[in-house]
Order: C-alpha cells, then sequence, then structure tokens
C-alpha cells in the first residue's frame, strides 16, 4: 500500500524549508533496470514541492514497467512519461526521451523553476537545499550546460550519418558511409555533457524555437546528439 511505501521509505512529505517550499525543481529520471537502485534515488531526491518525470525505456521488462508504475502512483507530483523511446545507447532515442519529459513537465500545474535530468545509476550529493542555493548563488537565471566548441576527435559524431542497427537482440549506432549537410541555421556545433540543470524558459524556448527545431532534426542520425544539443542551443545569442 502506499501508506507502507511513504513509511518504510522515509520519503520527504512536507518542505524543509521556506527557502526550498519557494523554488520547485522539476527532475527527468531515465531509467531501464535495478528498481532498488531508482527507489534509492528517487527518495534521495524527493521533495513534496518538485516535480518528476519518469521515462521508462519502452525495451524495459513488464513486471519492471509495473512496479515503478505502483510507486509512482503513490505520488501526486511524480508521473511516468506520457510518450517512451525504445533507449538506444548513443542513439537520438536518449535525446528524444528528455524531451518528451520537457513536453511534460511544461504543461504541468506546478510552477518550476530549473529542470535536472537524471539517469538510474546517478545519486545526488547534496541536499535539495544545498542544489538551490548553489543555482541561486551563481547560476540564477541562467543554464548549467558546460562544454566547448566541438573537438576535432569527436567531429565525426556529426559529419557522418548515424544509423541503428540490431546484433543478438541489442540495439546499436553505427556509422554510415554518407556525409551530413553542415548544421542549420549556420549554427556552431558545441560538445558537452549530456546531463544539465537548465531554466524552464530555456525549455520552453527549445520546445517552440525554430533553431532549436531544426537542429534537433538535423541530429537525429547523429552520434549521442544530447551531448551537442542542449549546450549548442545555450550558446546561442541571447
Amino acid at each position: 500500500s502506499c501508506s507502507t511505501v511513504l513509511k518504510t521509505l522515509h520519503f520527504i512529505t512536507k518542505p524543509l524549508s521556506e527557502e526550498e517550499g519557494n523554488f520547485s525543481l522539476a527532475y527527468i529520471i531515465t531509467i531501464h533496470k535495478e528498481l532498488e537502485m531508482f527507489v534509492r534515488l528517487l527518495r534521495a531526491v524527493y521533495m513534496p514541492q518538485n516535480i518528476y518525470c519518469i521515462h521508462i525505456d519502452e525495451k524495459s521488462p513488464r513486471d519492471y514497467k509495473t512496479a515503478v508504475q505502483n510507486i509512482v502512483n503513490c505520488f501526486e507530483n511524480i508521473f511516468i512519461s506520457s510518450k517512451r523511446e525504445h533507449v538506444v545507447y548513443a542513439g537520438f532515442s536518449r535525446l528524444q526521451a528528455d524531451i518528451n519529459c520537457m513536453r511534460d513537465l511544461v504543461n504541468s500545474k506546478v510552477q518550476w523553476n530549473y529542470v535536472i535530468n537524471l539517469c538510474g545509476q546517478d545519486y545526488p550529493l547534496k541536499t535539495n537545499k544545498e542544489i538551490i542555493q548553489y543555482i541561486k548563488s551563481k547560476w540564477n537565471g541562467k543554464n548549467i550546460t558546460p562544454g566547448i566548441v566541438q573537438p576535432l576527435h569527436v567531429k565525426h559524431r556529426t559529419e557522418v550519418s548515424y544509423r541503428e542497427y540490431v546484433h543478438s537482440g541489442v540495439p546499436y549506432v553505427y556509422p554510415a558511409k554518407v556525409r551530413k549537410a553542415q548544421p542549420p541555421h549556420n549554427l556552431t556545433i558545441y560538445f558537452g555533457s549530456a546531463y544539465y540543470i537548465l531554466t524552464k524558459a530555456f525549455v520552453e524556448f527549445t520546445l517552440s524555437d525554430a533553431r532549436a527545431k531544426a537542429l534537433l532534426e538535423w541530429s537525429r542520425d547523429t552520434y549521442s546528439p544530447d551531448e551537442h544539443y542542449w549546450v549548442t542551443l545555450n550558446r546561442l545569442p541571447g
């Protein structure tokens, strides 16, 4: 039962400070295995004033999906992504999973300030309050998506087309002998982390701006596009 889940797993049920209660975070958590580890992560980052979108890999076993759904049903501010992807490592589907959650989050009633993405094998080193204070102290109104102009040793990721293949039941991406067109809108491609802390305004921009949409389409056949997509858009003037 949900009361047992809340009690035995010691989920926090009210804001621990006024500052935290007035600063909501959104989380995107992409998972595919190890239920117990996911529960430990969720318990560690959970706050009732925040909102959480869980993306479950469509390839995950049915009993895993059911178990996650049963946990999620106990909370009003946690939900499963309305659209789920068959996630392939280093493929476009990993980026699309985040975007699916973003669409759900911007339509939610919770007025969140920033979104943080995690995978099921992550674990926080700081408390919710410490994370908020760090954002406010150095990044207020800015995104945390560090990167540099795409280095030579990773240019192959966006210069040739990558296709999805399956070997012994395992999907993977591999380069095809097709060169890609130049990035749309003369964009300079930056390279950085797939993980970020983004403002709500930036998320709304990425879901609606013509340049963001064009870059997303262009990135469909690139290698690990989540490592260039956010950081490239963040470097646009304004």
